[in-house]
């Protein structure tokens, strides 16, 4: 019997220092977590950054890395730059990738032209980009010391079509990005909310009607950021003059998308799901088990207060930090205009090693997790 009293005022204990970290606590936790994380990430990965070859299940993505000029302080940008090509043979998508890290001089970058694992159409956005790219971003942070809010996306034609359709989907891993002469199929702009977004394309560039559509998705920003100001930062330039070249003009959108820093804690969230599920965007999170493409959220974080809105998910995780509200306070929570929480919110060394098996970045560890379900 006395056995069972100390495991129960031991499991007590745990629970208390579990469920009520200080904000000096968690801080400790998140700066030890961190550098462990960075120590095994150097430990594990520096063998294929060595051989510039990352490879998840049946996918292997080669890189072309330069290191452009002299490291800014707090770190060099990393500038990862999509070659076209697409639908063709491994001969001519090599010769894109070849030159398509000739194509920028991204001053004081890492500048890094994957090359795309496959040779299909869409080799920019099959759905094993997302954990590649993840995975080499992580590496960047680790073992060349890139700024984790400086990291930015671009690309040319085939890889201007990756742009659109991975800029929204991974909107939380970007600064900005920089679509040039590219596609956007069935791509939607709603998560480019805190992603400044620059679009080029040649006034003769007719082929699948890339110039048209490529001034209707800038048009779709214009009322986008009227609505939301300042929101859905876009630059547009359309070349009258230019088919699909555009004889390094567009290298102009290089300065412009380096001027921007990632927002990991924006106080506005919109999250459109994806036909390629995403698990989480900045500090929502959802089950992937329960997502499906088409789902429409809306985050908005004003002091203490959590609105949501959305009539298609029925269950978000909250990814808290102080960063976006005091968790010393009470939070509030609605989800359609209804009250679905209110109280404290605990920060928890759990949850610091979640968002840290999830993604190794730094900005975006949450300290606090809250489940919320839409109300009935």
């Amino acid at each position: 019997m006395k056995s069972i009293v100390f495991f129960l005022l031991f499991c007590l204990a745990s629970h208390a220092e579990e469920s009520f970290l200080s904000r000096v606590d968690a801080e400790a936790i998140v700066k030890k977590q961190w550098e462990q994380t960075l120590a095994t990430l150097r430990q594990t990965r520096a063998a294929e950054m060595e051989k510039k070859e990352i490879v998840i299940g049946d996918k292997t993505m080669r890189l072309l890395v330069r290191e452009i000029g002299a490291a800014p302080e707090g770190g060099r940008p990393l500038v990862i730059s999509l070659h076209g090509g697409g639908g063709t043979t491994a001969q001519v998508n090599d010769g894109q990738w070849q030159n398509q890290i000739r194509l920028y001089e991204p001053e004081g970058s890492l500048y890094i032209a994957p090359r795309a694992p496959t040779n299909t159409w869409n080799l920019w956005h099959e759905g094993h980009i997302d954990g590649l790219f993840d995975r080499l971003i992580a590496n960047c942070i680790a073992l060349h010391g890139v700024n984790p809010d400086k990291v930015y996306v671009m690309g040319y034609s085939a890889g201007g079509d990756g742009v659109y359709q991975i800029g929204p989907r991974m909107a939380d891993r970007w600064a900005s990005a920089a679509m040039m002469a590219g596609h956007p199929n069935e791509a939607n702009p709603i998560n480019l909310r805190n992603v400044p977004f620059s679009l080029q394309v040649g006034g003769k560039d007719a082929a699948y009607q890339r110039n048209e559509i490529c001034q209707k998705w800038a048009e779709k920003l214009d009322t986008l950021e009227k609505v939301n100001p300042n929101s859905y930062v876009h630059f547009f330039k359309s070349y009258a003059e230019c088919g699909h070249w555009m004889n390094r003009q567009d290298a102009v959108a290089v300065p412009w998308m380096l001027k921007f820093t990632r927002q990991p804690w924006p106080k506005a969230v919109s999250w459109y799901q994806d036909d390629i599920i995403s698990p989480r965007l900045y500090w929502l999170s959802v089950d992937p088990a329960q997502a499906r493409a088409g789902q429409l959220i809306e985050a908005r974080c004003e002091g203490q207060h959590i609105s949501l809105s959305s009539t298609d998910v029925m269950k978000l995780t909250l990814r808290l930090s102080d960063t976006l509200l005091n968790l010393d306070k009470e939070v509030r929570v609605t989800w359609n205009d209804k009250d679905v929480f209110s109280g404290k919110v605990a920060r928890s060394a759990k949850a610091i090693e979640q968002s840290l098996s999830e993604r190794a970045d730094p900005s975006t560890i949450a300290t606090a997790l809250l489940e919320v379900r839409a109300p009935k």
